[in-house]
């Protein structure tokens, strides 16, 4: 991955984006697709629309990635400063105690929220009876503290402003990087990397769009809507899976995932069988690694909103794989993210209007 492609990566993981709350990460994919894209929109839930124009008829194909991740909301500022918080998507309370994070305070200034820096706050072990040490302790039970007086903290937070898991973006060992939010600023980075390398190539036969969904951790609503709005024949979410390539996973049960194999095809009732076996060619073309995953349900990703919109579309899902998903150290390697842009990009340049997607 070259350099101005890694910063990209970086800008968009350190961005503040917890579902409702994605314009951050959302201005960095505007800036990106500008000029390179024919059109850059955004609807009025805050998904980016950006459309590379076709050449001739062929199907339209949306790739879409998810701008926003899980974080949390300040519920309540007590009398001596204290912030209470409630999740913002899949966030694992066994993970919080110690933590430092990232609240994002729009009380000076709503337009321009103020970094405040903030520790996740528990009685220390010695001061826990013996019997509730073996619990996991409830969000309810957390607080934050932001080094603040009650004035102070109330005058400059807001009931309502996001919060994030304190960390950043982090290249480490053999190829790894770690960061809070590769889900799934990863998606987003495939997706503006496909129109660039389809750009490149020519353009494509049919239009392209890139798209930047929003609130997906809660409920898929970009999904649902820019596969609505958008109206493409053909829409791939990019998008983690787990890996399974660490101890403590049963493979026989969560199936064999590993860092550095390539991206997952997903296969089952989520995805097309005609565009399953069309990806599959496009990483054997390519000569590029690629690993099948299984999928026997609703795939919980936008895959499953783009499938069940309006009459039903040509949904596909490619999955990068990713170790200790919503944790404040999501694993992956890079070398995978090139590669499910090669897949995908030469599966859009492959498309032409005699392709049927018709089951048969």
């Amino acid at each position: 991955m070259n350099r101005k492609d890694l910063e990209f990566l970086k800008s968009l993981t350190e961005a503040p984006s917890p579902s409702g709350y994605e314009t951050p990460a959302a201005a960095l994919f505007r800036a990106r697709m500008e000029g390179v894209a024919d059109s850059v929109e955004t609807n009025v839930l805050g998904s980016v629309h950006a459309t590379l124009k076709g050449r001739k008829g062929a199907p339209s194909v949306m790739v879409a990635g998810h701008l926003d991740e899980v974080g949390m909301m300040v519920t309540y500022i007590d009398d001596k400063g204290f912030v209470s918080f409630d999740a913002i998507g899949g966030v694992d309370a066994a993970i919080l105690p110690g933590m430092r994070v990232n609240l994002y305070a729009t009380g000076t200034d709503p337009a321009a929220p103020t970094l405040l820096r903030g520790v996740m706050g528990r009685m220390p072990i010695h001061l826990i009876d013996p019997d509730e040490r073996k619990n996991v302790t409830k969000m309810d039970k957390l607080f934050i503290d932001v080094g603040l007086t009650s004035d102070e903290a109330r005058k400059r937070i807001r009931i309502g402003d996001p919060i994030t898991y304190g960390v950043g973006f982090e290249s480490y060992g053999d190829g790894f990087a770690v960061a809070r939010a590769f889900d799934d600023k990863i998606g987003v980075w495939i997706a503006a990397r496909v129109l660039e390398e389809v750009k490149k190539a020519g353009g494509a036969a049919g239009d392209l769009v890139a798209a930047g969904t929003v609130q997906e951790e809660i409920g898929l609503r970009g999904g649902v809507t820019s596969a609505y709005g958008v109206d493409p024949l053909i829409g791939i979410s990019a998008e983690v899976g787990h890996a399974t390539d660490y101890p403590g996973i049963d493979k026989a049960k969560h199936g064999e995932a590993t860092c550095g194999g390539g991206p997952l095809i997903a296969r089952g009732p989520n995805i097309n069988p005609v565009l399953f076996e069309r990806m599959v060619k496009a990483a054997e073309d390519t000569k590029r690694p690629y690993q099948i995953g299984p999928e026997p349900r609703a795939t919980g990703t936008d895959a499953n909103a783009i499938q069940l919109s309006r009459g039903g579309k040509v949904a596909g899902l490619i999955s990068v794989p990713l170790r200790y998903m919503h944790t404040p150290t999501e694993v992956l390697k890079l070398d995978d993210l090139d590669t499910a842009v090669k897949i995908l990009a030469r599966f859009v340049l492959d498309l032409d209007g005699t392709v049927d997607f018709t089951p048969r």
